[in-house]
């Protein structure tokens, strides 16, 4: 009956559209309910985990209360839909040409400036309780909020509860809905509890994971506010860092030149030297600034976004820390080079080119193939990694095609008509 009078009221439909809206319909209804039984057993079963954190049952109640699935979210398996994998965080979905966009890039260092001029005796008494640089500070702040520009869409508790659902990481996911229910018990009101899709809350964006790890007072009221005050989320942010090993006083990275004899293949953190073995490869700094003297001794890894079709970078302690807050290479080398633009330097030698972003299942088939013929894969995930690069410009090297660094879709093709090769 229902279909019926929907394909008499639409009258315009050809026959066979209105078929297909019926069966579409029909499916749609006869899928629902086990679908929504799926989450309300779902949701059944957080409870005892939530309990045991100390989560009340009227607070895991009124939580839950009303919220269904957003199956509008990125990065989800759901029976019957084809899944975008090119969907989601722009860290892992944009090319270093896109994603370090000189001209955006500028205009955040203008608006930093400002941002440091208006906070400035809060950020300093942070870096010297943290030890975090300041700039560093105001680039994160930068990269998550645009200065107060970018507002988060999400309700907290349904993003988290839905990529613990059906989501690609259900166990990561399912740590963090638990961890939102805590912040809910410990008094955060749901009104605060804004999100990315990914459900990172505050105006610095943690995991509510983190949540609980490094909450700072920044503006010496006696309390910890990441989502009202910017004092307090500044530090808070600033905390988690110095929490997860920033070195103070160190610079996050160096610009450098690819030497004659050098190549991409050189990526990654298990090809860590100092700066002084570095250097002794032929690697200097790019720019009127060499290396200091004191400078020799410093742990960095060659870092290549881009593989052979960009910049490349020593990325030391401190680099690696960023991408602990967020897993990303693009992500801690535009809060980088954020940060420099605000000091009053910043901007790359070498750009980045417009090189082809491979689709995730592109990426995913040649880590899958590097892997079968041994090839030391830690993930295979389709995201554009250093080990990626670093495996990907090893293979290429062995087997004695062009060295760039890059998934390409001719790579896959030697790598298909190679299966049997074995790394050299």
């Amino acid at each position: 009956m229902v279909i019926s009078s929907m394909a008499t009221s639409r009258r315009r439909l050809s026959s066979g559209a209105s078929a297909l809206l019926g069966v579409a319909l029909v499916l749609l209804v006869a899928a629902s309910p086990a679908r929504a039984d799926a989450w309300s057993d779902f949701i059944a079963g957080l409870w005892p985990d939530a309990q045991k954190e100390g989560v009340s049952r009227a607070t895991f109640d009124a939580a839950f209360r009303g919220v269904t699935p957003d199956y509008s979210l990125p990065d989800l398996i759901v029976a019957g839909k084809k899944r975008d994998d090119n969907a989601g965080q722009a860290e892992f979905t944009k090319s270093a040409f896109e994603y370090l966009n000189p001209k955006y890039l500028s205009t955040l260092a203008v608006q930093g400036r400002k941002f440091l001029k208006d906070h400035e005796r809060d950020i300093i008494n942070i870096e010297k309780n943290t030890g975090v640089d300041r700039y560093i500070m105001v680039a994160i702040w930068g990269r998550e909020t645009a200065y107060g520009s970018h507002k988060l869409p999400h309700d907290a508790i349904r993003v988290l509860a839905t990529q613990a659902f059906t989501g690609r990481r259900k166990d990561e996911f399912r740590l963090e809905i638990i961890a939102a229910l805590k912040m809910l018990q410990a008094g955060v009101p749901r009104s605060k509890m804004r999100a990315s899709w990914a459900g990172a809350v505050g105006l610095t964006q943690f995991m509510p994971t983190e949540y609980f790890k490094h909450l700072e007072d920044g503006d010496g009221d006696g309390k910890a506010d990441i989502f009202d005050s910017v004092p307090d989320a500044l530090a808070s942010a600033a905390r988690q860092l110095a929490n997860k090993g920033w070195v103070r006083g160190l610079r996050w990275g160096y610009e450098v030149n690819m030497p004659a004899g050098g190549d991409c293949s050189l990526e990654g953190p298990p090809g860590e030297r100092t700066i002084g073995e570095w250097q002794k490869l032929g690697f200097e700094r790019t720019g009127t600034k060499p290396f200091r003297p004191d400078e020799a001794g410093i742990g960095a890894y060659l870092m290549m976004p881009s593989g052979a079709y960009g910049p490349g970078f020593l990325a030391t302690q401190n680099f690696k820390v960023i991408r602990l807050y967020n897993t990303s290479d693009l992500y801690a080398l535009f809060v980088g080079d954020l940060a420099d633009r605000i000091a009053g330097a910043g901007g790359f030698h070498v750009p980045a080119a417009q090189v082809a972003q491979p689709r995730t299942a592109q990426v995913k088939e040649v880590q899958e193939r590097l892997q079968a013929l041994g090839y030391p894969m830690d993930k295979i995930d389709g995201k554009i990694g250093s080990n990626t690069r670093r495996q990907v410009g090893t293979y290429q090297k062995s087997v004695g095609i062009k060295i760039d660094c890059w998934p390409t879709e001719a790579t896959l093709a030697h790598l298909r008509s190679n299966a049997a090769r074995t790394p050299q």
